[in-house]
């Protein structure tokens, strides 16, 4: 853990020479991560130029759909490992043109428990909760929540025929995330999408002195 505290430090040095807005984006398996970055990458692209690092067990699916939004995508297969740490995410990074990017946001492994520990060197660690998963999430994986700068929760055209309790979920989350910017959204409807966009434009110029 220390090596790959000291590996993260060095990642974030270089990213913030790159000027880059750097975001970890974590969640369960089946939470709509990739149609979440996809649909951010895709409506940000006016704005801000994005890449994507993948990480999976197996398979490029995600990376391949993520493709469809003419964003530049590398993936990292982990293979039995269940988490990304920061020196595969440098390893990764060296494969973009980081020169191109105004963000670069890297898709975890699907888990709530690993990633948590792992520092990459990103300067927002961003969880979701869809409204499909329940909502004491955050009350299981306290650790995972706790440590995320935002909480989005999505799939919020689901939330009705799920039966999702929002007072309860938001209520959960700002317990264990009450540090946390929240954000519901839904990536496939766009409901909700240009409050968390326009938090992404404010922080990338925060983050270079233009705000």
């Amino acid at each position: 853990m220390e090596k790959n505290d000291r590996l993260a430090e060095r990642n974030r040095g270089f990213f913030q020479a790159k000027k880059l807005l750097v975001l970890n984006v974590v969640s369960s398996p089946g939470s709509g991560k990739t149609t979440f970055i996809r649909e951010t990458a895709a409506r940000l692209g006016r704005k801000l130029r994005v890449g994507v690092i993948v990480g999976d067990l197996a398979t490029d699916n995600d990376a391949a759909r993520l493709r469809t939004a003419g964003i530049p995508v590398v993936q990292i297969t982990t293979g039995t490992v269940c988490h990304l740490d920061a020196e595969m995410v440098a390893k990764a990074a060296a494969q973009l043109d980081l020169d191109k990017l105004d963000v670069l946001v890297i898709e975890n492994v699907g888990n709530l428990v690993c990633p948590a520990d792992y520092d990459l060197g990103e300067d927002l660690r961003v969880v979701l909760l869809s409204t499909t998963e329940g909502e004491d999430k955050p009350l299981k994986y306290p650790p995972m929540f706790h440590s995320a700068h935002v909480a989005v929760v999505t799939k919020s055209d689901l939330a009705a025929p799920a039966g999702f309790n929002r007072e309860l979920a938001l209520g959960n989350l700002h317990r264990v995330s009450h540090h946390a910017e929240v954000f519901e959204l839904s990536a496939k409807t766009g409901e909700g999408m240009e409050p968390w966009l326009d938090f992404l434009v404010a922080r990338r110029a925060a983050a270079n002195g233009k705000a």
